[in-house]
């Protein structure tokens, strides 16, 4: 979604009711507009596996900020080996770094590398299976940590409020357009530094034919 361009959007439709004298839509009347993203396959790495991918001492280089405060995608990438010696090249690197590593896959690309992989709540990682990443200066082998990332929303506490919801509760997402659809059980995540955001990857995105023009809906 564009962000700039949902923003704007947000605060005139809010002002046109409001001079018009008329009851605010629900969406109209959230806090915050609302953005929803397509999570692409990615990597968090903790700075053990960057040192040992990318030499010691190496920080990750930011590319491009993400909707979320002090999180970019980095300018490094990975190769990840699955268990069949399928591989994913360029596997883009988010910081900043985590005590511990995580990837996060689609569906789709779990099938493809042969990975039996659990949906989870991103940073819970236990009982998940591990893999192979290689860099340009060398491998770092993870015990655990390749996840399917549950379709989320990230909220501050105003807008949890707004939806009367709480953290790990659960909200449903509508999406319109040409191929209308309602993803159910998508969990909430809330903290006060959190900015209104869904993540859904991209088997989701391309099911429901997302596109920057969409609408959506959050409600319970």
């Amino acid at each position: 979604m564009e962000t700039n361009r949902t923003l704007v959007e947000h605060l005139v439709r809010r002002l046109v009711y409001e001079r018009l004298g008329k009851p605010l839509p629900r969406s109209a009347a959230a806090p915050s507009p609302l953005v929803v993203n397509v999570s692409a396959r990615h990597c968090h790495l903790s700075q053990e596996a960057v040192g040992a991918l990318f030499g010691e001492g190496h920080a990750l280089t930011p590319s491009r900020a993400l909707y979320q405060k002090g999180q970019f995608a980095a300018e490094e990438t990975v190769t990840l080996i699955g268990p069949r010696s399928r591989v994913i090249s360029s596997l883009r690197i988010l910081g900043p770094c985590r005590a511990e590593c995580q990837v996060e896959l689609a569906f789709t690309d779990a099938i493809s590398l042969g990975f039996e992989v659990p949906g989870r709540i991103s940073g819970n990682i236990q009982g998940t299976p591990g893999c192979m990443l290689m860099g340009p200066k060398g491998f770092y082998e993870m015990g655990r940590g390749v996840i399917r990332a549950l379709r989320h929303v990230h909220m501050s506490e105003e807008d949890a409020a707004f939806y009367g919801v709480k953290h790990l509760g659960e909200v449903k997402l509508r999406v319109g357009g040409d191929c209308p659809t309602v993803l159910e059980k998508m969990a909430v995540r809330v903290s006060k530094d959190f900015k209104l955001e869904v993540h859904i990857d991209t088997d989701e995105g391309n099911a429901c034919n997302l596109r920057p023009d969409s609408p959506v809906e959050l409600y319970r």
